[in-house]
């Protein structure tokens, strides 16, 4: 319970810490659902699950020991068709016990990869983020953060350094592409209007580089895959003794 209290704690934080105005990476998705509402409005904060929602959650389809689904897939007018930043993603996700997916094996990552492949998705938010929030700056082992500092918010698990193949995987998964011409994650949109490219999507193709990670900021919409989320799970199985998930 600890562990859990610590973790809602961060991602309380986490969530604060949102914050946008604008669009990247958008422009050749077949659907063009609208957005929610922007999240420059603040305030918004990371949600906590519905059991009613858990019960119900899609399980489009399954890898190893979770469930997962895609928003366009699902008949419910916030998530058939919509486009939607960062944040919502993640609510929408964390309603139902689950969060934005985090690719954290190489399996996983060439599933998900797969996956925007088959469907010829433009580009997916993932949970991927950039610790570059409060109490962040005070941390030697996130430095340098554009290589330190990107975790997968969906299970708080740090990310390998981007300047190098994570162990084991034999291959890149960032970019070596981008706005600037160089590789991912670059915070191109920071020199454009002073906004940075804290949270982290996969985009096919966008830069004749194939299905890849890019750093994009928060505020930008697009679909989304969720993920079970073990975390959520045991939350609400703790609140609700017996209840079959």
């Amino acid at each position: 319970m600890r562990t859990l209290i610590l973790v809602l704690a961060v991602c309380v934080v986490l969530a604060a810490a949102q914050r946008g105005q604008g669009n990247r990476g958008q422009g050749n998705n077949n659907n063009n659902g609208n957005g929610n509402e922007d999240e420059s409005k603040g305030g918004r904060l990371l949600e906590l699950p519905k059991l009613d929602l858990c019960l119900s959650r899609p399980k489009q389809w399954q890898f190893g020991n979770h469930w997962y689904f895609f928003s366009w897939d699902q008949d419910h007018p916030k998530l058939k068709g919509r486009k939607v930043d960062w944040l919502e993603a993640r609510n929408q996700c964390r309603l139902r016990c689950m969060d934005a997916v985090g690719m954290e094996t190489k399996q996983e990552n060439d599933m998900i990869f797969e996956f925007v492949r088959s469907r010829n998705l433009s580009y997916i938010w993932t949970s991927g983020r950039l610790c570059d929030f409060k109490g962040c700056d005070e941390r030697e082992d996130l430095k340098p953060i554009s290589v330190l500092g990107w975790f997968w918010s969906n299970t708080n698990t740090k990310m390998a350094p981007t300047n190098r193949p994570p162990p084991n995987w034999g291959y890149q998964p960032w970019s070596d592409k981008g706005h600037t011409g160089g590789p991912q994650p670059d915070n191109a949109e920071f020199d454009i209007n002073q906004t940075s490219e804290s949270c982290m999507g996969v985009l096919n193709n966008i830069y004749n580089d194939g299905v890849k990670w890019h750093d994009i900021a928060c505020y930008h919409k697009k679909p989304f895959v969720c993920e079970d989320s073990d975390l959520l799970l045991n939350y609400v199985r703790s609140q609700n003794p017996g209840v079959n998930l």
